[in-house]
């Protein structure tokens, strides 16, 4: 049975005290590992960057190297370790790692490839890339819950840290929820594009009132007129 979570609302925040300045959150995908090339589900098990994952995200650190950072929050999964470290450990600038900044839970599926999965529950994988409002499997979190877990943490990072550069290194359907909530955007349609690609950045402003502007989606300008268009 799907568990009850308040609704989400990451579009602002008025319960907060309000900021003294306005604030960035750099969310980053970590790189290409084993797993992600075999098309195998990871969730919370471990797998290892790739070479092509190593170099992504050691391209990740050039590109934000004049990027001032104060702090970085990182999943605490063996596949974000690495890219947080060979993207920014030549800096000096604290890590720290967070079990609820790991991806969404995949219960039976993790460790297992897509293609079995879909052999053997065509319906579940259906919902999972199609309609993931839907998607309920034992001992998987839904979608729902990861979006809560998300939102939750980051507004505890904002409420608790000073910081005005916060880097965040996580996971795609982690970074996927969390945007999601900022733009009102419903569940059932988590997977739109932009794709979430390995090593993407995107970025989050927050104001002094606490209303957050998504300014980077996946490495492009957020132009996407959902918000907009629904709330006009």
């Amino acid at each position: 049975m799907q568990s009850q979570e308040p609704e989400v609302n990451m579009a602002s925040n008025t319960g907060a005290q309000m900021a003294t300045e306005t604030r960035y959150l750099y969310l980053l995908r970590h790189g290409e590992t084993d797993w992600n090339r075999e098309r195998r589900a990871q969730g919370q098990q471990e797998s290892r960057l790739t070479e092509q994952g190593r170099q992504q995200a050691h391209e990740l650190g050039l590109r934000l190297a004049d990027q001032h950072l104060d702090h970085i929050y990182c999943s605490s999964s063996l596949r974000t370790r690495e890219t947080a470290e060979l993207a920014f450990g030549s800096r000096q600038i604290n890590i720290e790692y967070c079990d609820r900044l790991r991806e969404i839970q995949m219960g039976s599926w993790e460790g297992r490839l897509y293609d079995d999965i879909r052999r053997e529950d065509q319906a579940q994988f259906d919902a999972f890339w199609q309609t993931p409002d839907t998607f309920l499997v034992d001992g998987a979190e839904t979608f729902k819950e990861l979006q809560h877990r998300a939102a939750t943490r980051v507004q505890e990072i904002l409420d608790s840290s000073g910081h005005q550069h916060i880097a965040i290194v996580s996971h795609g359907a982690w970074i996927k929820s969390l945007l999601c909530a900022v733009e009102q955007r419903p569940l059932n349609q988590l997977w739109h594009p932009p794709r979430m690609h390995n090593c993407s950045l995107s970025k989050i402003q927050v104001d002094k009132l606490g209303k957050r502007t998504i300014l980077t989606y996946a490495d492009q300008p957020y132009t996407h007129p959902f918000f907009q268009e629904n709330n006009a």
